[in-house]
């Protein structure tokens, strides 16, 4: 009987060992982080593409007779901005501002539909003028790359509306702010990959 009551304080004794509990939210940011490498990889092979076929014009019109740098610069502001005003949403989300947080949200969504109203304008004048993207190899790499970041740009406003009902019916939880701040990411890389096409395909375009 000793030895039976010596072992069970043994037991009640021994350290405990606990398992360590599954956190939904380092599998979601692991996830989104995929996935952004994953468009990164799109976005490399759509800029190595109008790395070669960027001066194939086929007799037609070349980047100097096209494009509109003051145009493309205003265009370029907005994305940048709505960047900056995003910025301001998620410093507002982590003071738990909930209606200052929409307010800047719906700031960068009014930026983001400008910039996306300026690339059809853009897109819609040069198919007037004959420069499709069957014009020439250097117009179908144009509009698959840069008609390629206005789409994204396109669905991150239809997300970042979702996020704003969401966040009006819900409030700040921390589902919520997890998205919000994938939606960041997002817009984010979006921003960097437009200070690449400014510069790689308008830029270099109009000054080679």
């Amino acid at each position: 009987m000793t030895t039976h009551a010596s072992t069970i304080q043994g037991l009640a004794e021994a350290p405990a060992f606990h398992v360590e509990e599954h956190h939904p939210e380092g599998s979601t940011m692991l996830g989104f982080w995929m996935y952004l490498m994953s468009d990164c990889l799109i976005f490399a092979v759509l800029f190595a593409t109008y790395a070669v076929l960027g001066r194939n014009y086929a007799a037609g019109p070349s980047p100097k007779d096209l494009f509109e740098l003051p145009l493309v610069a205003v265009n370029t502001s907005m994305l940048l901005l709505s960047s900056i005003t995003y910025g301001f949403a998620m410093l507002e989300m982590e003071r738990s501002r909930q209606a200052v947080t929409l307010g800047w949200l719906a700031v960068t969504g009014l930026f983001g539909l400008g910039f996306v109203g300026i690339e059809l304008y853009e897109f819609a004048h040069l198919i007037h003028e004959g420069a499709g993207p069957q014009r020439s190899g250097f117009l179908s790499a144009f509009f698959a790359l840069v008609g390629t970041h206005g789409l994204h740009v396109s669905l991150g406003i239809l997300w970042l509306v979702v996020l704003m009902v969401q966040v009006r019916g819900r409030g700040l939880i921390v589902e919520n702010r997890r998205r919000l701040l994938c939606l960041s990411m997002f817009w984010h890389f979006l921003d960097v990959i437009w200070i690449g096409v400014f510069t790689f395909v308008y830029l270099m375009g109009v000054l080679q």
